[in-house]
């Protein structure tokens, strides 16, 4: 997958839409201020969030670090190009984008669970 190509998936998903913050990165967000993917916070890479049941696998990896500023919060980034399959990814982003609106209220999830 190349840029474009995760950045169709994630505004495929429920809720998703696309802002640009700090300069230029692009921002995948549901209800409008809850982040689950960033493209480019810290060059051409790709950063979302993972269960923290997963961070430290997942950080082990070739390719993949802590997201910068956003570790503490179990986010891990991806140097381009990306060190997983299209598949992986894709559903690396679906969880994200499920933990996110696990956190919203529950009124606003009903809409948004895939």
């Amino acid at each position: 997958m190349d840029f474009e190509d995760v950045a169709a998936f994630c505004l495929g998903l429920p809720g998703a839409r696309e802002d640009y913050k700090w300069g230029g990165v692009r921002v995948f967000s549901i209800a409008e201020t809850k982040m689950f993917a960033v493209m480019g916070l810290a060059g051409n890479d790709l950063s979302f969030k993972v269960g923290p049941e997963l961070f430290l696998g997942y950080v082990d990896r070739p390719g993949i670090r802590p997201a910068p500023y956003l570790a503490r919060a179990y986010w891990i980034t991806l140097a381009y190009p990306f060190a997983m399959g299209s598949e992986e990814l894709r559903d690396l982003l679906t969880r994200s984008h499920q933990l996110v609106v696990s956190k919203l209220p529950k009124i606003r999830q009903v809409a948004l669970k895939l």
